[in-house]
């Protein structure tokens, strides 16, 4: 497999990344992972999504992963409608490469990188398929409250936002969350395929929050709800090989 640095410039900010290529004739059919929001101060010994995708490349897709703004080694400050443009940009530059099936496109999103991909999805009909796990229907939890301030103080403190004068306007900010909520979008990802899962005992979002989205979905869909899992669906196995295996399906469809 070779691993090829990306680097894009969105907004002024350095959005860095790393495409993974398997062996074998290309293009191959490509999945774009998005990483969630950081829940806290990086873990030095957690190699993020790059075992991820090794796992997902040795199946023979083109695998870009890359970190939004605010995160890692990209620039810039946490901002959702920020990591909108991001993921656009993503996009836009896999699709200039050779390598790139653009027919066999898929986005592979969690938590608050599932937002992002249900977002843009519905509004970007290159995307062939869309999985996203451990999505919330929307960020209700996470504005309760409608205190901007306490939220930015916790992300400066682990450092996704880094700037002083960043955000400009912390109601706008806030509303940014508020704006990009799936519950109002996914229903226009069909009649692409789109898989959900989800684990039983995640407490950060509530399994119910899949149920709803599934509801709200058009068809072809899929939910998947793995018995005993939390949150972070990428470290379960289960998890993930259900999540490969819907993939490789949608390249016999």
């Amino acid at each position: 497999m070779r691993i090829e640095p990306v680097t894009l410039e969105v907004d002024g900010v350095n959005i860095v990344g790393q495409l993974y290529l398997p062996a074998g004739d290309m293009p191959y059919p490509t999945v774009c992972a998005c990483h969630g929001i950081p829940a806290g101060i990086p873990d030095p010994n957690d190699r993020g999504y790059a075992s991820l995708a090794e796992k997902v490349g040795s199946n023979g897709f083109a695998v870009l992963i890359f970190n939004f703004r605010g995160a890692g080694a990209s620039g810039g400050n946490l901002d959702m409608l920020g990591w909108t443009r991001d993921l656009k940009a993503a996009i836009d530059c896999l699709y200039t490469l050779p390598e790139v099936d653009t027919s066999r496109f898929s986005l592979l999103g969690f938590s608050g990188g599932a937002v992002v991909s249900v977002y843009v999805a519905a509004k970007d009909k290159r995307i062939s398929s869309v999985v996203a796990c451990a999505c919330p229907a929307e960020f209700d939890f996470f504005t309760r409250g409608d205190n901007p301030q306490s939220l930015i103080d916790h992300y400066r403190e682990i450092g996704a936002i880094r700037d002083n004068d960043f955000p400009p306007s912390p109601r706008e900010w806030l509303d940014g969350f508020k704006l990009v909520k799936p519950i109002d979008y996914i229903a226009r990802i069909s009649p692409r395929p789109l898989l959900l899962v989800h684990g039983s005992r995640d407490d950060t979002v509530s399994v119910d929050d899949a149920r709803r989205l599934y509801a709200q979905a058009g068809e072809p869909k899929k939910l998947v709800i793995i018995e005993g899992a939390g949150h972070r669906l990428r470290r379960d196995e289960q998890a993930m090989t259900r999540v490969l295996d819907w993939l490789k399906s949608q390249q016999e469809n």
